[in-house]
């Protein structure tokens, strides 16, 4: 007992939901990639890397969760500065090789490992805004100054990502607006902004409907046009059809993800026993909530909201318990961004939101996905670490007047030495402001 105990630090629901969520995506995995199966004549091979990714991604839970929440300060800038070098690289290696899977260069290889830049990018930005924050923090919010500095950051990434990969663009600048609204941001300024991107929105949605195909693909860094302008079209124009005159030549991701979806009723068909699966592109990865919905039925898919949902509220309490506006807005980040994108995920599945290729997090078959999102579960058992020796120091605190009064300490040279034994580590070490 002592020894989990030693291991599993941190908050104990926060490593229940992701213990159960890594118990979910095994399950379902092995289920969801029977394509692979086909393909590889493999029965095991798939399940077998995707267990072996996850275990790493245990580990990586157990070892970042044992660095100080302070350590991660450091962390952004020379993870932006890689990760828009590695942006380019892939978008100029797409451009000049050609060399892009499903229409899009987003992924690169590296000793013979394939992990996507932009997940890179993204942890970079959600820590380098909540540093940002944290520090430009004053008595009426949020200084002029951090909202123009997180914007130049959130701009240049979001520049690079969106050519490639529109739904990460809009999932990353979602989550940074969400944490300056947060973060006490003027409300001026983010009306503007909100107003602006929508326009902007409804500019480009009413210029890829009006514009032919033909053109669209001769426009430069346009080559995600056409696909864009499919989806929207297929999800604003789709339309209720008979069972009997349903067509699944048109878009067959939909389609089989719906079948999965109605025919699944309250209980699902069981673990396994999943049969669109062996239909659906994608169904171990940006599909797998239907797939969780057929074999587990309604029941299995709102379990794994709920789940998604605690997490959110628990590290909402999390940040609350901060004194300092690092950890907090660090945490709340990570939070709204795991979040936002198993909505974007589930919304896909169950036919709310255009076709977006999300994965769901730690719960889809992934890399590079898969490391990072375990590493923002032990940035956020980190700070819940601190949090808990912040409620330990206060208990002491507490105590201290009971000594007085019974005696145990006498002189006010023990208390003040009592006292300053005990400061906080983080009155001395940390930089940013109190969080209020």
């Amino acid at each position: 007992m002592d020894l989990l105990k030693s291991i599993f630090k941190g908050d104990k629901v926060i490593w229940i939901i992701f213990l159960v969520l890594c118990l979910i995506s095994i399950t379902e995995v092995f289920s969801a990639a029977s394509t692979l199966t086909y393909k590889s004549g493999d029965h095991w091979g798939p399940i077998t890397q995707h267990t072996i990714l996850l275990s790493i991604g245990a580990l990586i839970v157990v070892f970042v969760h044992n660095i100080p929440y302070k350590w991660f300060q450091a962390l952004p800038y020379p993870l932006l500065l890689v990760s828009i070098i590695l942006l380019l690289f892939v978008m100029v290696t797409g451009f000049v090789t050609g060399d892009r899977i499903n229409g899009a260069a987003r992924w690169m290889t590296f000793m013979g490992v394939q992990f996507q830049p932009s997940e890179l990018a993204k942890m970079g930005v959600v820590m380098g805004t909540a540093v940002i924050l944290s520090r430009g923090q004053d008595e009426n919010g949020a200084s002029p100054k951090a909202f123009k500095r997180i914007m130049i950051m959130t701009c240049i990434v979001c520049g690079l990502i969106l050519p490639e990969n529109y739904s990460t663009g809009v999932l990353l600048f979602s989550t940074v607006y969400l944490m300056m609204f947060i973060g006490r941001v003027q409300a001026k300024k983010l009306l503007m902004l909100g107003g602006g991107l929508v326009g902007l929105v409804v500019l480009f949605v009413s210029f890829l409907l009006a514009t032919p195909n033909d053109t669209l693909e001769k426009i430069p860094m346009g080559h995600r046009f056409t696909t864009v302008k499919a989806r929207i079209v297929d999800f604003a124009y789709a339309k209720e059809v008979p069972a009997a005159k349903f067509d699944i030549d048109g878009d067959a991701q939909v389609a089989h993800a719906r079948i999965a979806v109605a025919t699944s009723h309250v209980i699902g068909k069981g673990p396994g026993n999943s049969v669109q699966r062996d239909f659906l592109s994608q169904a171990y990865s940006d599909f797998i909530y239907a797939i969780i919905i057929e074999e587990l039925g309604l029941i299995g898919g709102i379990v794994v909201v709920f789940l998604y949902v605690c997490l959110l509220i628990r590290v909402g309490r999390i940040a609350k318990k901060c004194d300092r506006t690092f950890p907090a807005f660090l945490v709340i980040g990570i939070a709204l961004l795991l979040v936002t994108q198993a909505l974007f995920n589930m919304m896909v599945a169950v036919g709310l939101a255009p076709v977006t290729g999300q994965p769901l997090p730690l719960i889809s078959k992934g890399g590079t996905s898969t490391f990072i999102n375990c590493a923002y579960i032990g940035m956020i058992l980190s700070v819940s670490r601190y949090t808990a020796q912040l409620e330990e120091q206060r208990l002491h605190d507490a105590q201290i007047p009971m000594q007085i009064e019974t005696g145990d300490i006498t002189t006010t040279e023990q208390l003040s030495a009592g006292q300053e034994a005990e400061e906080p580590t983080s009155k001395l070490l940390n930089s940013d402001s109190e969080f209020k």
